[in-house]
């Protein structure tokens, strides 16, 4: 069957919008602002401080995709971001649809809006969130349409792409990613896909299998996942588990089904309060969310070795997080504030804040995915053209496959582990408009682990295989805490010059707010004064910050030890950065 073709749309939408103040013509910059664990400096960026009150009708420019199974819309003017997934199969609403465009106080600079697909880049949540983007629409041979949404970051002056592909005759969004470094220096990063689904008490997020503990921000703290069996965020979830939840933290909105533990950190009602947690240690590459009372969700893939990072993020089933949910949103139709979750996927790091490093004129490209699921529950396995689940209970086992594009003549196959022997046969035209669930009757009792489920297309060709790994032991509360990040010791306790060295290199890597890494350098230089090292990194902060006097005097001592034996050192970093300075210096 012929695919239909992408079809490409741009216009305006008039969206109610409550708008930013503008920012003071005299802005204030704070240097120990601190911001998502990183800093929180704006400069050269005013922060706006103030939102109206009142929405007014505001047009934005809007780029619509559409295929015969999704429709995506795309505001160049926010941050690029996606604002609206509709799966046409179901009518459901693949990512959190805003009616309404209320920004609070939450980015770097001030004003961001929730919803939809946020692309955060070169720190969180993106400085540039609520400024618009430059677009670009790139037609391929195949059919598929590629709208670009680029920028110059104001801050660091690096360029950062994302572009959203459509392709015809598949439910998948591809995004691609390209971050340049156009200055002369190098620069650290962090980027981060948001994704924002709508939640209710069905629904549940989910990580692979192998993963079972998960992280805070900056590894503070650690919990085994999907059941915490301890505290979390200040949550003693095993109490919760153990004796139930008193009348007093039942939450008023969305209460907790009594099908799922109430330890389950998966499942958006039982948290009640802003929470974070980052799937550690697996070695799949998927993670997803699933409203279990509509029967839909979705997947985001991507190579986990490119893209380790899975995390969940919301406000909380409780009254803190509602009244986020009115001060981020209006109320619907049943004058309900519909919350959300986001599901977050990071490139280069499983945590945030986790900065890359960027050196001068490199690019660096990546691709991740998404796209909605069906019937299947949460997916146990992900690939480019299927999520399957299999779940076994006793001697019945349900088999699940959420194709992500038209399969005739499908072959789905239940065989046993251990001698291949088919369990079950299944053949069926399998589409994002019909997944495939069936129940097995199986002679006797088996584990998921006995069982692999195979999807084929008509030709033979595998299209998933799906052999369930034994359960992961999960890790003791002792592995945990030794897990857990630790806060450096001032600079005058820690013994190691190289420690000193790299502690600082931490510091300023990883943009932090009140910890400044000069100090560390500088008690390095206290007891050998030549140090190549923490010269060279002296040197270069100086320079960034236009002190070329003492850039250049930490840059000639860093030489002077690198080429005290070799004339030809291993790199040539210091004389490189030497150079700027004294480009600077001469002008």
């Amino acid at each position: 069957m012929k695919s239909a073709p992408v079809t490409l749309r741009q216009d305006t939408i008039i969206l109610p919008t409550y708008l930013p103040a503008e920012p003071d013509k005299n802005p204030m910059f704070l240097e120990k602002r601190v911001y998502q664990g990183s800093s929180g400096r704006v400069y050269p960026l005013p922060f706006t401080d103030r939102v109206a009150e009142k929405p007014v009708p505001r047009e934005w420019q809007a780029i619509h995709l559409e295929n015969e199974f999704l429709y995506v819309m795309i505001l160049p003017e926010i941050g690029g971001r996606i604002h609206r997934i509709l799966d046409k199969t179901n009518g459901y609403d693949v990512i959190y649809h805003q009616p309404v465009i209320k920004p609070a106080l939450v980015g770097l600079a001030g004003p961001w809006a929730s919803g939809g697909i946020e692309f955060n880049w070169p720190q969180h949540h993106r400085p540039s969130t609520f400024m618009p983007t430059v677009s670009e629409i790139e037609h391929a041979a195949d059919g598929s349409v590629t709208v670009w949404l680029s920028e110059h970051d104001p801050m660091a002056r690096m360029k950062g792409m994302h572009g959203v592909c459509l392709r015809p005759g598949s439910a998948v969004v591809e995004l691609k990613a390209r971050v340049y470094n156009r200055t002369a220096d190098a620069q650290t990063f962090l980027w981060w896909v948001n994704v924002a689904t709508e939640v209710n008490e069905n629904y549940q997020s989910f990580f692979p299998a192998d993963a079972t503990f998960v992280a805070d921000h900056a590894k503070r703290a650690m919990s085994t996942f999907p059941l915490c069996d301890g505290s979390y965020y200040g949550v003693d979830y095993a109490a919760r588990a153990r004796d139930g939840v008193s009348s007093a933290d039942l939450p008023r909105q969305f209460p907790p089904g009594g099908t799922y533990p109430a330890n389950d950190l998966s499942w958006y009602a039982n948290i009640p309060v802003p929470t974070s947690y980052m799937c550690m240690g697996t070695c799949e590459n998927f993670f997803g969310g699933y409203d279990h009372g509509v029967g839909a969700g979705l997947v985001h893939l991507a190579n986990h070795h490119i893209s380790p990072g899975k995390k969940q993020w919301t406000w909380g089933n409780h009254e803190f997080g509602y009244a986020w949910d009115r001060s981020l949103t209006d109320a619907d139709a049943h004058g309900v504030f519909r919350p959300y979750i986001e599901l977050m996927a990071g490139v280069y790091t499983d945590n945030q804040p986790d900065f890359s490093y960027l050196h001068p004129g490199e690019s660096k490209t990546w691709t991740q995915c998404l796209y909605p699921i069906r019937a299947v529950g949460p997916a146990d396995q992900v690939n480019p053209h299927a999520a399957v689940s299999l779940r076994v209970t006793g001697k019945t086992a349900r088999l699940g496959v959420s194709a992500t594009a038209v399969f005739p003549a499908a072959l789905v196959t239940l065989t046993r582990r251990a001698d291949d022997k088919p369990l079950a046969t299944f053949t069926r035209d399998l589409s994002p408009a019909a997944p495939f669930v069936e129940k097995v009757s199986l002679a006797k009792a088996h584990r998921a682990k006995e069982l692999v489920l195979t999807v084929t297309d008509a030709a033979g060709r595998v299209l998933l295989r799906h052999a369930p790994a034994a359960p992961t032991v999960l890790p003791t509360a002792e592995k945990l805490a030794e897990l857990a990040a630790t806060e450096p010791p001032p600079a005058n306790k820690i013994t190691s010059a190289d420690e000193l060295y790299f502690t600082g290199l931490h510091l300023e890597q990883y943009r932090h707010a009140t910890r400044c890494p000069t100090l560390y350098w500088g008690e390095a230089l206290r007891r050998d004064a030549g140090d190549a090292r923490c010269n060279l990194a002296l040197g270069r902060w100086h320079l960034r910050r236009g002190e070329f006097a003492l850039a250049e005097r930490h840059l000639r001592v860093s030489i002077v030890r690198q080429t005290f034996r070799n004339p030809n050192p291993a790199d040539g970093e210091a004389l490189y950065q030497l150079g700027r300075t004294l480009r600077f210096l001469r002008r």
